[in-house]
């Protein structure tokens, strides 16, 4: 809008007076100023205000007489003496007569015909006509406003454009719009008066004379202005108008700003407005038109990058205009580089001597001022954000003078070396700013100085990520031609993404590779780089281990045989919390390197593992070495750190033993010996304190354990470190005030020598020692162990083994491995300890057996047991994982030699792989199976115990556990029918004494039956994690007076009923026997579907081998299996029919074999046959036939029978059980 430029605007010191309504300052305004402002003033003096106070009146006063001298005023207040309900009633007639016409200008209702110009009626007219001609003016630009949709444009009106009478005019729209608000709302005649000439005064005039409205004003001017106002003619006098308006009220020119960037319009205006700010501290370090345009482009607003990158591209489509925003902003920038350019810089390119001469002077070549490197930082993101996001294409100056400031040389302070990284990745990112052999030259020397001169800045500076970690990487990145990695890292660096075409790089990549970083300076340079100390994921930038990690990556190492051990080892002995997200994949990529070559044709290119000694030295003084008194000097992240670079070789070293095999290369192992020295579980245990810091280590630690150590990872064992970190041992702890070493090593192992006399001292000692946290316990491992044998004596305070137990299991967190051996060592039985026989953590891996060959006395000490099932269980895991990766470790090597041995031989294949993994599997069960039988023996009572029991004519203790009440009972009949009156009575007596002496010495609280209970916890896992163990054991077989505890105490031995139906198609008629016996107690456990159809089966299955059994193996089968019928008939009533057809089928075989050998045994076949034909009869009606008696029979008679007549004795007392029971359950 130049027309309205020799125009008068209100000034910012008037708007704001009219703002504050500040009389003093109105009337320090000039007559001009003042005259402005009439309108708003003449109606603050007339109309009748609503505050009513002293100090308005006071006021009132003031601007009447401000106004008195002023002739304009008596014009103004004609104007406000006019009818304006009247004229607002014409001018909505008017609008509606237009509407009907459709806006043409027809017959106005506001203003008849006129004689003359617009002008000339105006200036001849009274005032009331003046404000019809204003006002029909005014509503005719609205409605074309309205109607146009959008488009633009120009409205040639004489009343506006007439230079005489602009001030007239004024005071005319300013009375209109303040007398008519409806009619005229202000926000629709400021969109109006953007379509006339002097529009933008106007609308500065109308403002200020309701200065309340001007956000309201400006928000929706914004909001109907165009996206990108450069474009039109509309758009650049919207924004021109805006402008005015921000000039008249500045302090609100930033909050306009903001609304133009909520609203995405008009963004030559946020830069216009950006240009016109002027800060009130000249000296701040980033210019606003820098801040403000780095923030619309590096924003996290896509949609207003978007927006902005619009406006720079539609911008340089144009003609270069000095009157355009973008060449103004472009300029404005241009001189704010050059002003902070070092003053010696200049195009011309100096020789080297020019060069050192000048770097040895103080002033430098071309140092940029310390206070100007910050600015220089953010033009250069500045430039790199228009150039990569918004397009911006640089002229030739522009290039020119970004170059001289990316390779000037700041300060070494950490603002100067960001200051080099910026300008390097900017370098990356646009190689077009390098174009002439002159600029090709001066780069290159800048990047040699930053080659020299980055010790020094990383030393001066104190920052650990200097900028020569980042050319080692892209030189790195080059030489591997992993281009897409250099972006990457160029748009981390500058904190952008840009879109750069790898081709670009081609020229910095040649300059790289053949004249500054050739690959073998590389790797030199790389190993004499300074670890970074105390590396943590605080430490941002790029370090050395970024370097160390890609030249490992690409095998550089190797190729040129530079040793990159020490410096691994060194930085992670250099670490601390939170980890730094690159070891982890360093650690990774090294031990790759380690085992897989650089190429086939050199095998031997491989870098050297960490060695046992330097391993040894980082847990050195861990706790528990050296009785714990010692702390290591390298911190729990280092320790957790070598921790997992070991776990992580050795699996490694399994996955690839076929590769390595076929490269008859074998990488050495690290001993077991070393393993052992590690605390592993305790390191597990202080990570999971630390899983936060730890990133994603603590996670990788589990599951290298879970693979390579299951016997870390027990269930149990995580449920007890629970326990003993939960709520309850913490207040346990609180009331552990005296100092935690109270107690010595010594004290504990003197207490336990006499610990059967003096056990209070002991237990005094033992509680304390409870208190204390897992770690604190451990210096007082071995004197616990030591003498943990001395617990088996005779006398020994059950709290005491307690105790002992529950501190046992604390240690068991965080030592395992070493608790263990200890622990086997010192419950050997006294024969071995004399010898001093020791064993060693890797005879318990080859056997783990070895923890049940201990002390006799340990089978009736719960406590103690409880411990060697623990360590029984951990040890078969282990066991499994050790014969897993020794079968990988061996078999491919093998394999290779015996292929190499057989060659030229024939008849000879090799041994099948599967082979040795069935060799495996066959030791690993018949190992489980082995123990499994060990512990079902132990369950069994000894000879004492028998004898203790014998007194009451018990058969074992283990009846104990049958809930049966019948069971007695039973006994006693089956007992009477075989030994006739006496025996009878005999066992009547003998029953009573067993039932009274079980109540004292086979009770619920017995150390047998406790020592039971675990054992059968310890089998129930076992099965259950393995079924295969179970159809294992009861292939085998065990004692059949264990069946009632196995059946009972185990949970999982239901799963037998699957395997039961193929244990009784064995040939062996032991196996079959075991199987009926088994079926038995499974089916009075479990009355289920599956077992009334097994037991339906066994039943068959005794009827098909009744008429095939000789008559000796027929004693043999069904003296022990015909009582197992009761079990089934009990379990399942339709069973009765077939197991009552059974009996009288062996009774009948049987009467038959005693009638061939002309012997009478009374009408034996004729009482089967009532008992099987008459039973139901009698359980109905007749409950006199359990009161029937079996004949007698003195004991010479029963025992010279043959074993037909015992099995017919057998069939009817079988018989008569079966009765008993039923009737029992009526």
């Amino acid at each position: 809008m130049t027309e309205s430029s020799g125009l008068q605007f209100v000034s910012p010191y008037a708007f704001e007076a009219m703002q504050k309504v500040d009389v003093v300052r109105l009337a320090a305004l000039s007559d001009p100023e003042l005259r402005l402002l009439l309108p708003c003033l003449v109606r603050m003096a007339l109309c009748a205000p609503a505050d009513q106070s002293n100090a308005w009146a006071q006021d009132k006063k003031l601007i009447l007489r401000l106004l008195s001298g002023v002739e304009a005023v008596n014009s103004i207040v004609a104007l406000l003496s006019v009818d304006f309900h009247a004229l607002e009633q014409d001018a909505r007639k008017e609008q509606q007569l237009r509407h009907k016409a459709g806006g043409s200008n027809g017959e106005s209702i506001l203003v008849s015909q006129l004689q003359h110009g617009l002008t000339l009626e105006f200036e001849h007219s009274d005032p009331l006509r003046r404000l019809r001609l204003a006002l029909s003016e005014l509503l005719a630009i609205m409605n074309k406003v309205a109607d146009s949709n959008g488009e633009f444009f120009l409205k040639s009106s004489e009343l506006f454009e007439s230079p005489v009478y602009l001030e007239e005019v004024a005071d005319v729209l300013c009375i209109l719009q303040a007398e008519l608000p409806s009619l005229l709302p202000i926000v629709d005649v400021a969109e109006a008066l953007l379509h006339v000439r002097n529009g933008d005064w106007f609308l500065c005039l109308l403002v200020a004379n309701v200065p309340d409205s001007f956000s309201e004003v400006c928000r929706s001017l914004i909001k109907n202005g165009e996206r990108q106002d450069e474009e039109s003619v509309g758009g650049r006098r919207r924004t021109e108008a805006l402008r005015q308006l921000c000039q008249m009220n500045p302090s609100q020119a930033l909050n306009i700003r903001a609304m133009v960037v909520e609203e995405c319009h008009l963004p030559g205006l946020g830069v216009a407005l950006t240009l016109d700010y002027k800060p009130d501290s000249a000296d701040e370090a980033v210019s606003p038109l820098v801040s403000y345009v780095s923030g619309l482009l590096l924003g996290t607003n896509g949609k207003v990058r978007t927006w902005f990158g619009m406006f720079i591209r539609n911008g340089q489509q144009r003609k270069r205009e000095s009157s355009s925003v973008l060449w103004q902003m472009r300029r404005q920038l241009l001189l704010e580089l050059v002003a902070i350019l070092p003053r010696s810089r200049s195009t011309h390119v100096p020789n080297d001597t020019e060069l050192n001469t000048e770097m040895e002077s103080s002033s430098g070549y071309s140092g940029l001022r310390e206070e100007h490197v910050v600015k220089a930082s953010a033009l250069l993101r500045l430039y790199c954000a228009l150039m990569g996001i918004a397009g911006l294409r640089p002229t030739d100056e522009e290039a020119e003078q970004l170059l001289q400031l990316m390779t000037s040389r700041p300060p070494a302070t950490p603002a100067g070396v960001r200051f080099v990284s910026l300008s390097f990745c900017k370098l990356l990112a646009f190689p077009t700013l390098v174009s002439t052999p002159e600029q090709e030259q001066l780069m290159v020397m800048w990047l040699s100085w930053m080659i020299k001169e980055e010790e020094y800045f990383e030393s001066a500076a104190g920052v650990s990520a200097s900028f020569g970690e980042m050319l080692l990487l892209v030189a790195m990145y080059f030489h591997s031609n992993q281009l897409s990695a250099i972006i990457e890292l160029v748009c981390s660096t500058l904190g952008m993404k840009i879109a750069i075409k790898p081709s670009s790089l081609n020229k910095m990549k040649t300059i790289f590779t053949h004249e500054i970083f050739t690959e073998q300076v590389v790797t030199a340079h790389a190993v004499r780089v300074a670890v970074t100390n105390s590396l943590s994921a605080n430490i941002t930038g790029f370090l050395p281990i970024h370097c160390i990690y890609q030249l490992l990556k690409s095998r550089a190492f190797t190729k040129h045989k530079v040793s990159i051990k020490d410096w691994i080892f060194r930085q992670l002995c250099e670490t601390t919390t939170p980890l730094h997200t690159q070891l982890l994949p360093l650690i990774d990529v090294y031990i790759n390197s380690i085992l897989t070559p650089a190429s086939k044709a050199n095998p031997e290119a491989t870098n050297q593992p960490i060695t046992e000694q330097e391993i040894l030295n980082v847990f050195q003084g861990r706790p528990g070495a050296d009785g714990g008194k010692a702390r290591s000097q390298y911190s729990i992240t280092t320790q957790l750190l070598i921790l997992y670079y070991i776990l992580s070789y050795e699996e490694a070293l399994l996955a690839n033993t076929k590769a390595l095999a076929l490269m008859q290369k074998k990488p050495k192992s690290y001993s077991a010996a070393l393993m052992d020295q590690i605390p592993i579980k305790y390191l597990i245990h202080q990570a999971q304190g630390l899983q936060q810091e730890l990133g994603g280590l603590h996670s990788a630690l589990l599951r290298l354990l879970a693979t390579n150590y299951p016997h870390l990872c027990m269930v149990e064992d995580w449920i007890c470190e629970e326990e003993v970190t939960g709520t309850l041992p913490l207040l346990r702890k609180m009331l552990l005030t005296t100092p935690a070493c109270k107690y010595s090593q010594v004290q504990l192992h003197n207490a336990f020598q006499n610990v059967v006399q003096s056990g209070h001292r002991l237990m005094r000692i033992l509680e304390h020692l409870t208190l204390l946290s897992a770690g604190d316990l451990i210096p007082y491992a071995e004197a616990l162990t030591a003498s943990i044998s001395l617990l088996l004596e005779e006398g020994v305070s059950r709290r005491v083994l307690q105790t002992v137990n529950k501190l046992w299991m604390v240690l068991n967190t965080v030592m395992p491995r070493r608790l263990w051996v200890m622990t086997v060592n010192a419950l050997q039985p006294c024969l071995k300890l004399l010898r001093q026989h020791r064993y060693t953590q890797n005879d318990l891996l080859v056997d783990p057996l070895i923890v049940l060959r201990c002390d006799p006395r340990v089978f009736r000490c719960p406590p103690l047991m409880d411990i060697t099932l623990h360590m029984l269980n951990g040890y078969l895991l282990a066991s499994k994982a050790y014969l897993n990766a020794h079968l990988k470790e061996t078999a491919e090597f093998e394999r290779q030699t015996q292929t190499v041995s057989n060659l030229g031989l024939t008849g000879q294949p090799d041994t099948p792989e599967v082979t040795r993994e069935e060799l495996k599997n066959a030791l690993l069960a018949a190992q489980d199976s082995a123990a499994v039988q060990i512990l079902l023996e132990v369950c069994l009572p000894s000879f004492q115990e028998e004898q203790q029991l014998s007194a009451g004519g018990s058969d074992s203790l283990l009846k104990s556990v049958q809930s049966v009440s019948s069971q007695p009972l039973r006994e006693q009949r089956r007992a009477m029918a075989l030994q006739g009156p006496q025996g009878s009575q005999q066992a009547e007596a003998g029953l009573m004494g067993a039932q009274g002496e079980r109540q004292v010495e086979g009770g619920l609280l017995s150390d047998l039956r406790e020592v039971q209970c675990l054992i059968c916890c310890l089998l129930h896992q076992m099965f259950i994690a393995d079924p295969n163990i179970a159809k294992l054991v009861h292939f085998q077989g065990y004692p059949q007076a264990l069946l009632p505890l196995t059946v009972a105490g185990i949970p999982s031995m239901h799963i037998c009923l699957d395997f039961i139906p193929e244990l009784l198609a064995q040939p062996q008629l032991e196996k079959q026997i075991f199987a009926i016996q088994l079926l038995a107690h499974l089916c009075t456990q479990y009355a289920l579907p599956k077992s009334l159809s097994v037991a339906r089966l066994a039943i068959s299955v005794m009827g098909t081998l009744l008429t095939v059994l000789t008559r000796a193996k027929r004693f043999v089968f069904f003296m022990p299996t015909l009582p197992c019928l009761v079990s089934f008939c009990r379990a399942f009533p339709p069973l009765y029919d077939d197991v009552a057809s059974l009996l009288v089928q062996v009774g009948q075989v049987c009467a038959a074999d005693v009638a061939t050998k002309a012997r009478d045994i009374d009408p034996f076949i004729t009482r089967l046959q009532y008992l099987k034909e008459k039973t139901k009869e009698a359980l109905g009606s007749d409950v006199e036939l359990f009161k029937m008696a079996l004949p007698t029979r003195s004991t010479e008679e029963l025992g010279g029978t043959d074993p037909d007549v015992q099995l017919c004795y057998c069939i009817e007392a079988t018989f008569m059980d079966i009765i008993s029971s039923s009737v029992q359950e009526l």
